[in-house]
């Protein structure tokens, strides 16, 4: 901004000083030759007034002092030169001054001016005065540098006016700056200092302003989810705890799976509960990584949950992992529940059989998931939105919400049949142990 600042007062200061500069050159110019003109024709005048009608008869002549560096002579009607200095015969400005007319003009590098002598109405004789036209040139040429040297100076103030506007202007935009960079990096505590410039300032008092309201937002959000966590995380422990204990205890057998499936489900839950606070943190706040598990058996306890789901509708669910890589490590939580949002979104608006298909990419992994319907929701990610064009569309945009987290992406790679494809970072064992945690 400073520099663009300085070349725009440059450039308006430039096209000023030529706008001036020019035409007062040209004037100066215009003027000092005709100044000399004025000097050679008083001259040539002051000679005409002591030639006496006589001279011809050879009564002297004596003419004033010719102008500097300048010459001043008397020619007769033959064009001879009878009294002062010049050429020994006039020249055509000689000739045209016999007409009875003073003329101004050049002869060779001279600046010529004639004034003819008349008596009893009749012309006999011309006073010619001269005087080097470098003499004038070089007055002209010295003007035009001290006028070069003006502009110049006018220049370098401009330039220096125009650097100490650009730093009154930019510092508090740029202090401005800093204090955006430092707020997206988390610091939500920086405020913006006013300025002079009053411009700025209501910038600053707004941002100032905007960062309150944000500040507030985030502090609300923080504390619901604080209170979230704590009077979630708390039933549902106790709740497991309980489901632990029944399960622990010999009684009617037909009442196990029930509560196997209880406890199963509490426990998803639970899981459920932690992965969404984990992505509520703020951006600028560190986020503790998800535990990574082996790609194969994160698709055989996802398949093991959702085909009695399936079943119980009368719909199948197919899982195909292909050649998957036994060392691939994933986020199993996150990934898990991305998987179980698209299947239960799969179950709720699809219709047909449902295929979850893992390819392996290398440093990635694509899992599909697809089912026979169709969709026409044309941003099926943007909250208010479902599959079918109804609800709020929170668990999609969930899934993708926490795709990001992940570093990997989540797309709708298929109207009809409907396809969305999951692309996840994955990350060799290297140590040989299937849970150990780390990040995806």
């Amino acid at each position: 901004m400073r520099q663009r600042v300085v070349r725009v007062a440059l450039t308006a200061a430039l096209v000023a000083v030529v706008l001036l500069a020019v035409p007062l050159a040209l004037a100066i110019r215009s003027s000092l030759y005709a100044d000399q003109r004025d000097t050679l024709e008083r001259a040539a005048l002051s000679g005409a007034v002591r030639v006496s009608p006589d001279y011809t008869t050879g009564d002297p002549v004596e003419l004033p002092a010719p102008p500097s560096a300048g010459r001043l002579g008397l020619y007769d009607t033959h064009l001879r030169l009878r009294a002062g200095s010049g050429p020994g015969t006039g020249d055509a400005a000689v000739r045209q001054a016999l007409g009875a007319r003073v003329v101004r003009g050049r002869s060779g590098d001279d600046l010529t001016v004639t004034v003819p002598v008349s008596h009893a109405e009749r012309v006999i004789g011309v006073v010619r005065a001269s005087s080097p036209a470098h003499a004038v040139r070089d007055r002209v040429l010295a003007v035009w540098a001290v006028l070069a040297g003006a502009c110049a100076l006018a220049l370098a103030v401009a330039v220096l006016v125009a650097r100490r506007q650009a730093r009154a202007l930019a510092a508090p935009l740029e202090e401005l700056s800093r204090h955006s960079r430092a707020v997206t990096a988390g610091d939500l505590s920086v405020r913006a200092a006013p300025s002079s410039i009053a411009e700025i300032d209501q910038v600053a008092r707004t941002h100032n302003e905007m960062l309150h309201s944000l500040t507030e937002l985030l502090r609300h959000e923080r504390d619901f989810t604080a209170n979230a966590s704590h009077q979630l995380r708390t039933p549902l422990t106790g709740l497991q705890l309980t489901l632990e204990a029944g399960l622990a205890q010999e009684g009617d057998a037909r009442l196990r799976p029930a509560l196997e499936e209880a406890l199963a489900t509490t426990r998803r839950l639970q899981s459920t509960v932690e992965e969404v606070l984990r992505l509520s943190r703020s951006p600028g706040l560190p986020r503790p990584p998800a535990p990574s598990v082996p790609v194969a058996q994160m698709l055989r306890e996802t398949e093991d949950h959702w085909h009695g789901l399936f079943a119980r509708d009368g719909r199948r669910l197919l899982c195909t992992t292909g050649d998957l890589p036994d060392d691939a490590l994933v986020p199993g939580t996150p990934v898990a529940e991305i998987l179980g949002i698209l299947l239960d979104n799969a179950r709720v608006h699809g219709r047909g059989t449902v295929r979850l298909m893992a390819r392996d990419l290398g440093d990635a992994l694509a899992l599909d998931v697809a089912d026979e319907g169709g969709i026409e929701t044309p941003q099926p990610f943007e909250r208010e939105h479902t599959s079918d064009g109804e609800g709020e569309g929170i668990g999609l945009a969930l899934a993708r919400d926490l795709a990001d987290s992940l570093g990997g992406r989540l797309s709708l790679t298929s109207h009809r049949p409907t396809t969305f494809t999951l692309l996840v970072p994955v990350r060799q064992d290297e140590t040989g142990d299937d849970t150990g945690d780390g990040s995806g």
